[in-house]
């Protein structure tokens, strides 16, 4: 008997993954299934289509501005001039609401004592909204960078890709450039999905915790634009969002980008641990 006790312990590591994953796929469903999350999915995949559209009517009309020509000269370029135009507030809104939302709406519609019953305990609830706050993150931005690639393509000739550096790659490295950009601008957002998540531990308010974090978002860009508060740059999240044009440079630049990165993991390391000191000692649920 005590070899078979034995023999079961092994099992329990396989049993909970497959219960998180369990759990994760039933939070992403729930996700991408309410009617607000689709709208501003279906917005983020518009937007791109209205740049190409804006951009092929002002280059019909002869201008040759440096982003409108590139554009109009590769349909792929289109999918970095979208991040460059959602970045600082529409891909932000869209985390805001998912992350915002992970708990203070639980706790808003009372079923958040009802999930806190559950065996998993508190920590690893809040990683499960955390993991389903990354799968809409990296989600987003895929869905912006495809839906930019297929407008871009459609409305404007393709081939090999000119960098900002002036240094012209193969089409099929502009797409590996342009997969890294999803990976970063991913990164970024993830960072301020934590910061939304736990705003959303600190109300029962689930747009307390979108405003706040959005609020956040316009602050942090209106201190960047002030030249006497310079030496706040790189300490703001908004200052690395951008960084992500790294990836039209030859060679590219990994430098800023890794600065940008680490940023990006130390505040989801602090947010990620403030939220979980807030969640797990304190009652979230009165």
């Amino acid at each position: 008997m005590a070899t078979e006790r034995a023999g079961a312990v092994p099992d329990r590591g396989p049993g909970r993954l497959r219960a998180a994953a369990r759990l994760l796929g039933a939070e992403a469903a729930l996700t991408f299934r309410r009617p607000r999350h689709l709208a501003m999915l279906g917005v983020l995949a518009v937007v791109p289509i209205l740049i190409g559209v804006a951009v092929r009517l002002v280059a019909g009309d002869g201008v040759t501005e440096s982003i409108v020509a590139q554009v109009a000269g590769n349909g792929l370029v289109l999918t970095f001039a979208a991040f460059f135009v959602m970045l600082p507030l529409i891909l932000p809104l869209a985390v805001s609401v998912v992350a915002g939302d992970a708990v203070a709406g639980e706790a808003s519609q009372g079923t958040l004592r009802y999930l806190l019953t559950a065996p998993a305990g508190r920590g690893r609830l809040l990683a499960l909204k955390y993991a389903n706050v990354l799968l809409f993150c990296l989600a987003a931005c895929t869905l912006v960078a495809v839906s930019a690639l297929v407008a871009g393509l459609v409305l404007f000739p393709s081939g090999p890709v000119t960098l900002l550096s002036g240094t012209t790659v193969p089409f099929a490295e502009g797409l590996l450039r342009a997969g890294v950009a999803v990976l970063y601008a991913s990164a970024g957002m993830a960072a301020l999905g934590a910061l939304a998540l736990l705003f959303s531990t600190l109300t029962e308010n689930p747009i307390g915790a979108i405003s706040a974090t959005v609020v956040l978002v316009v602050v942090s860009e209106v201190l960047a634009a002030i030249p006497q508060l310079s030496a706040l740059r790189p300490f703001l999240l908004t200052s690395w969002w951008n960084a992500f044009d790294g990836v039209l440079r030859a060679p590219m630049d990994t430098g800023r980008m890794g600065t940008g990165l680490l940023v990006f993991a130390g505040y989801i390391v602090i947010s990620g641990s403030l939220a979980w000191a807030r969640f797990t000692s304190r009652d979230v649920t009165s």
